[in-house]
């Protein structure tokens, strides 16, 4: 047997940027970043905008135009903004990545130049997955317009979408050229979806930096009144700790069987599935976040004080710790919810890794999980609720 063998390293720049107004003609910080230093007379931009944030900000979509107007030699806005349904729905099917290879191969986006997505998750993950199929990679810039995507997808390397009834079944590993956080954008989003950040930080923080949990615990009212100052801290230190950890966790495309910085979503992921997506991303990961804090007492690695803090953090929140989905049975009267675990490990392949909790801000590595400590704990989070919601009708009588 004869063997070629060599070592290749590949070195990415990864930029998280935050600003105000970013389509506001005098903030230069996208002109810069597409400019990239480069000679190039002038770079060519297609730009894709999720419809229900389109909706909330009728000018948006104009701004954007007068925007690259702006910058005539510099830039070039091949059409107007493509304006695509967000939510979950778009990560459906295959239907919108093709619709965005298109709309590439029309206008002759090539490697140097940009796609540019503006909208929630979703609609980062879907057209994320377009641009690196693309000629095998086009350069993406995502602008993050939800809490969860700013502190947390929006930020990271994963793009997809779901299939086989699997969340983020198709998808790949590749790190855009920029992601620009304009908190100005956050402006028009319902209280439910500013709030589903919140637990992203909430999660990172418990398995990372018990300070941080700590200031979230402090700044928890004015959180739940989306104040704009605290709605920021926790957006910057979020974020920050993600791109830490992707920078150097030493396994940035997962090629190992542990992802850490999916506490709580084994349950989560599955919740979404089974609700069809009504649950959204941030409740479902309170769920799976109370469901393992739980679990995590109920073994005895958890002290019980801990767990109660972050079971009485999420609530202050204004989450929702339980959803009747996780009763939800199959033909043999077996949880459902259940086969998330499995669904977790085939999804990275190797032996099952869940994280729990030692302490607030020390997670830890598991690779089995007691069945009936796991049953105990939904049965538990449903009395919780229940006894939650007797002391709203108790108050308000």
């Amino acid at each position: 047997m004869s063997v070629i063998e060599r070592t290749i390293q590949v070195s990415y720049r990864h930029r998280v940027l935050f600003t105000r107004s970013v389509f506001d003609p005098a903030n230069l910080t996208l002109k810069e970043v597409l400019s990239n230093g480069e000679s190039k007379e002038q770079h060519k931009v297609f730009v894709v905008l999720d419809e229900s944030l389109a909706r909330a900000q009728p000018a948006l979509a104009r701004n954007i135009e007068s925007y690259f107007a702006a910058f005539p030699g510099l830039l070039r806005l091949i059409c107007p903004p493509f304006v695509i349904e967000g939510g979950e729905r778009t990560k459906n099917s295959y239907f919108h990545v093709s619709e965005i290879h298109s709309h590439i191969d029309r206008y002759h986006i090539d490697r140097h130049s940009y796609v540019i997505a503006v909208g929630g998750g979703a609609i980062l993950d879907m057209v994320g997955l377009a641009a690196a199929t693309a000629h095998r990679g086009c350069r993406l810039v995502r602008i993050p317009t939800t809490t969860l995507s700013q502190d947390d997808s929006g930020v990271g390397v994963k793009n997809g979408i779901n299939a086989f009834g699997k969340k983020n079944f198709i998808g790949t590993f590749a790190p855009p050229f920029a992601v620009i956080n304009d908190c100005d954008l956050l402006a028009s989003l319902l209280p439910r979806d500013k709030r589903a950040g919140y637990v992203e930080a909430v999660k990172v923080a418990l398995i990372r930096d018990a300070h941080f949990f700590e200031t979230i615990e402090r700044d928890a009212e004015r959180l739940r009144e989306f104040d704009a100052d605290a709605m920021q801290r926790l957006i910057h230190r979020c974020a920050e700790l993600h791109v830490n950890h992707i920078a150097t966790s030493g396994d940035p495309f997962e090629f190992g069987s542990a992802r850490p910085l999916d506490f709580g979503h084994w349950a989560a992921h599955k919740l979404e599935q089974l609700s069809d997506y009504a649950i959204r991303h941030g409740e479902a990961v309170a769920i799976g976040i109370a469901l393992d804090v739980i679990y995590s007492r109920k073994m005895g690695y958890l002290d019980a004080v801990s767990a109660d803090r972050v079971l009485n953090l999420l609530e202050k929140l204004g989450f929702e710790l339980f959803a009747n989905e996780l009763l939800n049975v199959d033909s043999e009267n077996s949880l459902m919810v259940l086969k998330g675990l499995e669904e977790f490990r085939e999804h990275l392949g190797g032996e099952l890794t869940i994280t729990l909790l030692r302490a607030i801000g020390q997670g830890f590595e598991v690779h089995e999980m007691n069945l009936p400590r796991v049953i105990e704990s939904i049965y538990e989070l449903q009395a919780r609720c229940a006894q939650e919601a007797r002391k709203i009708v108790s108050a308000r009588a």
